[in-house]
């Protein structure tokens, strides 16, 4: 994390993680990510101001290459009145990570810094954390976590490395048997109120096709297990997982200008309701809807009044303004 470490060094220490299997040990996962975050660069952010700070993030890497659903399901729970902070990335094992979605419609996210990120909470209830910027240490990591070509533990953090430190959370697991490993890392490293949750498809995401295992951290730091169902607990239609996929970034890009201008088209509704079940269930965990269905009917409210769509024009002018300015800066 301080760049003392030779290429060689690194790789035998991640591939040592990898064969010991301690991507199943929640105390090598939360103390790897307690060092991560105390070389991250932190946001001062005043949180009697904000009230509750959430985030919905996944670990990628389930195969599915659906729709950037929690990218979405953000910039709603945002327009929700939830301060987001959304803490993210270009793709790595998908077709369109969240930062490649919002660059190409607009976004700036280069030009965020630590420094900016309370001002755009404020105004907006939504920030995008860069992982590049907010973590500069990890480009240590980077060259050497390509060349070897297999996933390490580190392929599981990002998740838990938020640098404001999420009050609460949904984090996605590409695998059941990663969801309550996952819970007991989150429970040592003192978060409370967060949900881990895992589609029976091994989907990362709250599954839009039928059950989602849920392991529910509580304040208490009990870890409760339970599923979930789209019409059961939401009042959604379940819909196949082949229909809510992004084939490519203009794809993804196109869907969502449908989706936040109410356009859809009829091969769009499984990825509105798959977006409406993801975001009830984060309004459900942070404390804005009282009932899972109650958290999907606000999701729907929010999108059809438009308020995402206007959020999301106005993030990109703030943050293409705050890019002028680092320019103009570095010009006199």
């Amino acid at each position: 994390m301080r760049g003392e470490a030779s290429e060689s060094q690194m790789g035998g220490f991640l591939t040592a993680l990898k064969l010991r299997g301690v991507d199943g040990n929640a105390h090598v996962i939360a103390a790897l990510a307690k060092e991560a975050l105390n070389n991250a660069l932190t946001p001062n952010i005043d949180r009697s101001g904000c009230g509750v700070i959430a985030d919905i993030v996944g670990t990628g890497g389930d195969g599915w290459n659906t729709f950037n659903i929690s990218t979405t399901s953000s910039l709603v729970a945002a327009a929700a009145g939830l301060c987001m902070t959304k803490h993210g990335s270009r793709a790595s094992s998908s077709n369109c990570g969240s930062a490649d979605l919002l660059e190409s419609l607009g976004l700036e996210l280069d030009y965020i810094s630590p420094a900016d990120v309370p001002m755009l909470l404020n105004e907006y209830k939504f920030c995008f954390l860069f992982s590049s910027t907010f973590h500069p240490a990890m480009r240590y990591l980077a060259k050497t976590r390509r060349d070897l070509g297999f996933p390490t533990p580190f392929n599981i953090l990002g998740p838990l490395m938020n640098p404001c430190v999420p009050d609460r959370a949904i984090i996605g697991v590409y695998n059941k048997s990663l969801g309550p490993v996952m819970a007991e890392a989150l429970k040592i490293l003192g978060r409370r109120n967060y949900a881990v949750v895992c589609g029976d498809e091994n989907l990362d995401e709250i599954s839009i096709a039928g059950d989602t295992h849920v392991w529910h951290l509580r304040e208490t730091g009990e870890i409760d297990y339970y599923t979930i169902n789209p019409e059961h607990n939401f009042g959604v239609p379940t819909h196949p997982l082949s229909e809510a996929t992004g084939s490519s970034l203009e794809d993804n890009q196109k869907i969502l200008k449908r989706l936040l201008g109410n356009t859809v088209l009829e091969s769009d509704i499984a990825i509105r309701d798959f977006v409406l079940v993801n975001t009830g269930f984060l309004l459900y965990i942070a404390g804005k809807a009282k009932t899972m269905r109650e958290g999907a009917e606000i999701a729907q409210r929010t999108i059809e009044s438009g308020k995402v769509l206007k959020l999301l024009e106005n993030f990109a002018q703030a943050t293409q303004a705050l890019k002028t300015e680092e320019l103009s800066r570095k010009a006199r």
